[in-house]
C-alpha cells in the first residue's frame, strides 16, 4: 500500500510512476478522498471539543443554581452526543474509502525495472546450460507420464474437473523426492528456516500479501470465511504482521513446503495441457524479511538459491528481469527463472522471485527498530518460488527422457529414491 503523505508531498512523482504502470494519473483522486478524510476528522474534533467544553459548563451552571441554563447545556450536550455517531462514521467511511483507493493500486516500480507491455519485453538477464539434445522424437510430459501409467488426468477430471491430475507410483515418488532435495538444499545449503505453515488463512493475511481485494477470483473461499492460500508466501509474509523486529536481526528467512491453490481465473484456454497450470500444486517457497538496505542484495540472493536447484538438476536455464507491463501487482522488481522443455521448443517459467519493498509491510504493519534508536521503519518483504515442485516435474521428465519413454533419474535425486536411476514401465 502506498504512503499518502508521500503521494501528497510529490503528487507528480506518484503519477509517473503509475504511467510506466500503464495507468492514468491517480494523485487527484486519491488527494481528494484524503481531504476528504482530513475534513470530517477536523468535524469531529472540533464537535468534540465543543461537547467537553459544554459538559464543563453544566457542573458551573449547577454550581450557581442556574437551572434553567443547567437544563439547556444537558439538552445541549445529549444532541452533540446524538450528533457524535454520524461523525464518526462519516470519518470510517473516508478513512474506508481512501484505503479502498490506495488498495487498488499496484507497487511502485524499481528504477530499473524495462518499459515494456508483456512478456514479449521481458530481458533475458543470463542463460546457464545447454538445452538438452535428442536423436529421437521428443514427447511431452503429458505422453511420458500416461504411456507409463503414472499420470492420470482423466480419472482426476472424474471427481475435482479440469486442471487436476493423479501422480501414481514413481512419479508420485519423485515429485516428494523433488520437494525433499529442494527443502534440503534451501535450508542446508541457503540458510532459510523451515516452517510448516497454515494452508487457510483470513481476508487480513491476503490483503497484506496484496492478493485481496484485486484478485479475489483468483482464489478458493470456503464456507467458513477462511482462503486457501495461492502460495506459502501468504502465511509465511504474514508471520511479520503487527510486529517490530529489531533490525540486528534481520534478515528473516523463510521456506515452506506446501500445496498452492488457484482458481486460473484469468488463464481460460492458457496450458490447458499438462501440469504447468493447475488448480492444485506443490511448491517450496521462499520469504525474506528484511531491512531496506538490505533487499536489493537479498534480491540477487534468492534468485541464486532458486537458480541452485536449477544447477543441481543439471536444467538448462535462463534469468529475465521482468518489464514494467509483466511486473505482478505487488512487486517493485522480479526476476523469472524460466527452464528449457524440450517439448515446446523454449524456455518456461519456474520460478519467480520478487522484491515487494515495503508495499506489502504497510499493508501489514510490519516494521524493524533501529538498533540503539526509537526510529521505527517498515520492513523490506521478499518472495519466490524455490521452486515450483510440479513444474520442475515435468522438466526433469521432458529433459531426462529416453527414446523407449523412459526417464533418468538426476544424480542428486537418486537418494531420495532408494538409489534408483530410472523410471521405466
Amino acid at each position: 500500500m502506498h504512503d499518502i503523505k508521500t503521494i501528497r508531498e510529490n503528487p507528480e512523482h506518484f503519477d509517473k510512476a503509475m504511467a510506466k504502470r500503464g495507468l492514468p494519473p491517480q494523485a487527484a483522486k486519491l488527494l481528494e478522498l484524503d481531504e476528504q478524510r482530513r475534513q470530517a476528522i477536523a468535524t469531529r474534533q472540533a464537535a468534540e471539543t465543543a461537547r467537553n467544553a459544554a459538559s464543563k459548563q453544566i457542573g458551573m451552571a449547577k454550581a450557581k443554581g442556574d437551572e434553567a441554563e443547567f437544563m439547556r447545556l444537558r439538552e445541549l450536550v445529549a444532541t452533540m452526543k446524538a450528533e457524535n455517531g454520524a461523525q464518526a462514521e462519516a470519518v470510517n467511511q473516508s478513512e474506508r474509502a481512501l484505503r479502498d483507493a490506495l488498495l487498488s493500486l499496484p507497487n511502485i516500480l524499481a528504477d530499473d525495472v524495462p518499459d515494456g507491455a508483456d512478456e514479449a519485453d521481458n530481458q533475458e538477464l543470463w542463460k546457464v546450460g545447454e538445452p538438452a539434445k535428442f536423436d529421437f522424437a521428443v514427447k511431452d510430459h503429458t505422453e511420458l507420464g500416461e504411456a507409463l501409467g503414472m499420470l492420470d488426468f482423466e480419472t482426476a477430471a472424474k471427481i475435482s474437473g479440469s486442471r487436476f491430475a493423479f501422480l501414481k507410483g514413481d512419479l508420485a515418488r519423485l515429485e516428494r523426492a523433488l520437494a525433499g532435495f529442494m527443502l534440503d538444499v534451501q535450508v542446508f545449503k541457503n540458510g532459510f528456516t523451515e516452517v510448516s505453515p497454515p494452508l487457510l488463512v483470513r481476508d487480513n493475511a491476503l490483503i497484506g500479501t496484496n492478493n485481496l481485494p484485486k484478485f479475489a477470483d483468483d482464489l478458493f473461499k470456503t464456507t467458513s470465511g477462511h482462503w486457501l492460500i495461492p502460495t506459502a508466501e501468504v502465511s509465511l509474509t504474514n508471520m511479520a504482521r503487527e510486529s517490530i523486529a529489531d533490525e540486528a536481526s534481520l534478515p528473516h528467512r523463510f521456506c515452506a513446503y506446501t500445496p498452492c491453490f488457484r482458481s486460473e481465473a484469468g488463464s481460460a484456454g492458457k496450458d490447458t495441457r499438462g501440469l504447468i497450470r493447475m488448480h492444485q500444486f506443490m511448491k517450496v517457497e521462499m520469504v525474506s524479511i528484511c531491512a531496506p538496505e538490505q533487499s536489493a542484495a537479498e534480491h540477487d540472493r534468492m534468485t541464486k538459491a532458486a537458480e541452485s536447484i536449477l544447477q543441481e538438476l543439471g536444467l538448462a536455464y535462463r534469468v529475465m528481469l521482468l518489464c514494467a507491463g509483466d511486473t505482478g501487482f505487488g512487486a517493485r522488481r522480479t526476476h523469472d527463472l524460466e527452464v528449457w522443455l524440450p517439448s515446446q521448443n523454449c524456455y518456461r517459467e519456474i520460478s519467480s522471485v520478487s522484491n515487494c519493498g515495503e508495499f506489502q509491510a504497510r499493508r501489514m504493519a510490519a516494521r524493524c527498530r533501529v538498533t540503539g534508536e526509537k526510529q521505527i521503519r517498515f520492513v523490506h518483504t521478499l518472495n519466490g518460488s524455490g521452486i515450483a515442485v510440479g513444474r520442475a516435474l515435468l522438466a526433469v521428465m521432458e529433459n531426462y527422457q529416453n527414446e523407449d519413454g523412459s526417464i533418468n533419474i538426476p544424480t542428486v535425486l537418486q537418494p531420495y529414491m532408494g538409489g534408483q536411476k530410472v523410471i521405466g514401465k
